[in-house]
């Protein structure tokens, strides 16, 4: 019986304010009809998450196989141009130990001389191979070479006199300096103390 009252009071109330059965249902329809659509799109946002997510997972083992194989390759290109410069130097070593074995079976300097030649030759054809070429210093010039002692001289200034340890380029790139001794012309010295 109450239930009943209660239904009663909420159609009056209904009538009221101006609602019927009818509107109700059509209201209420309405509510659920947004509401699936809510959560369909709920769902499809979830949906398409997870394929971002898939995606990531997906892209980021690519990239850690990318990266171990470049590793991969890198180590390999390391050891393949290794293996190629020691097998060059190998041949300079048999050079060596035949230039050895001439020393010793020969009690004369003019056979070690011979052998130390055919070594240099060969390690400066191996080198040439590898595109390594020596700097010509014949002017001091501070990218190439490094002046570890100035002499005066009658010689122009910053003329190279002598050579304490080559340099060298490989392939047109500075690799090593030369380091040298270089002139400083006594006349300029002189002069400039005529003119103080």
């Amino acid at each position: 019986m109450k239930n009943e009252k209660r239904e009663v009071e909420n159609e009056r109330e209904q009538k009221s304010q101006g609602y019927d059965s009818c509107d109700c249902d059509i209201v209420r329809d309405e509510k659920i009809s947004e509401l699936e659509i809510l959560k369909q799109s709920i769902e499809d946002q979830k949906k398409l998450a997870q394929d971002y997510y898939d995606q990531l997972v997906r892209l980021k083992a690519d990239f850690e196989n990318y990266r171990r194989r470049s590793e991969k390759e890198k180590k390999d290109c390391l050891d393949w141009g290794k293996e190629k410069i020691l097998v060059k130097q190998i041949s300079i070593d048999d050079v060596l130990q035949q230039a050895l074995e001439s020393a010793k079976a020969g009690n004369n300097i003019e056979s070690i001389i011979v052998g130390l030649e055919m070594i240099s030759k060969e390690f400066s054809k191996m080198l040439k191979e590898e595109g390594v070429e020596e700097i010509q210093c014949e002017k001091f010039d501070p990218n190439m070479c490094e002046a570890l002692d100035y002499s005066e001289s009658e010689e122009e200034d910053g003329k190279v006199l002598e050579i304490y340890q080559k340099g060298y380029k490989m392939n047109g790139k500075l690799i090593r300096v030369a380091k040298v001794k270089v002139s400083k012309n006594s006349k300029d010295k002189v002069e400039t103390e005529i003119k103080k």
